[in-house]
């Protein structure tokens, strides 16, 4: 698990086929962590275990392999050496929970759509499935190439949603180097999409109505009515087997 708050930006250094996928070598640069064979890292919002110890057979690099599922699903089939990835370890205990709760599953790739850069730094991105958008509140948490962005405008109609980038998301991600066309992972709320998953599959929408009174108010639907079986009190039992 992760939280979003990117940690150091790296670049990949090399992309070789693996089997059916990818082996990828990235450099972390200055970062100073050391992780160890089997460690989960998010690259760019994807999660990735490392496949080989850190040592001089990587020439201090850090190794991943990309399968086809992942592949399919994410933007790392389209890396290139020489670009700038962003870095997260996986949280601990001790980790400040300083963004969100952040799987590293992508559910969709975005394209960028429009920048503005005047004022505030904004980003407007349409998933490449339509459903996703579905699962994008405004107000709420969305992981962008890793990074834990607050939603600032949803837009059905058009598609798409925007985002606020504050200067030290640009100074400290990839984020700033975005420009109108480029993909980008994308992965929504987990507790958004828990939430949607029951109500669509459990089918809780009939559990519940809406108050005509008190308009967005939900209330639990009134539970049938049975018939009240009567019951003789002891008295009245006592009566009647004296008559």
């Amino acid at each position: 698990m992760f939280t979003g708050i990117v940690q150091a930006v790296g670049t990949v250094r090399l992309v070789k086929p693996q089997g059916s996928g990818l082996r990828l070598l990235v450099d972390p640069l200055t970062f100073g962590h050391h992780p160890r064979l089997g460690d989960s890292l998010c690259v760019s919002g994807c999660c990735l275990t490392l496949a080989e110890e850190v040592g001089p057979s990587t020439s201090g690099l850090w190794a991943f392999d990309a399968i086809p599922e992942t592949l399919a699903k994410t933007t790392l089939s389209h890396f290139k050496p020489g670009r700038r990835v962003n870095l997260e370890p996986a949280v601990t205990a001790a980790t400040p929970m300083g963004g969100h709760v952040v799987q590293g599953h992508v559910d969709a790739i975005g394209r960028v759509v429009a920048i503005r850069t005047s004022g505030d730094w904004r980003v407007r991105i349409a998933p490449a499935a339509p459903q996703a958008l579905r699962l994008i509140i405004p107000k709420g948490s969305i992981c962008v190439d890793g990074v834990s962005l607050t939603v600032a405008e949803v837009d059905p109609a058009r598609g798409d949603f925007e985002v606020a980038l504050i200067p030290t998301t640009l100074e400290k991600t990839t984020l700033a180097e975005l420009r109108v066309g480029d993909q980008v992972n994308l992965e929504t709320d987990i507790l958004v999409r828990t939430i949607v998953n029951c109500i669509e599959h459990l089918d809780l929408t009939r559990s519940v109505k809406r108050s005509p009174s008190r308009p967005g108010h939900v209330r639990p639907a009134a539970k049938p009515k049975t018939a009240a079986r009567r019951t003789a009190t002891p008295r009245a039992a006592t009566k009647r087997r004296r008559r």
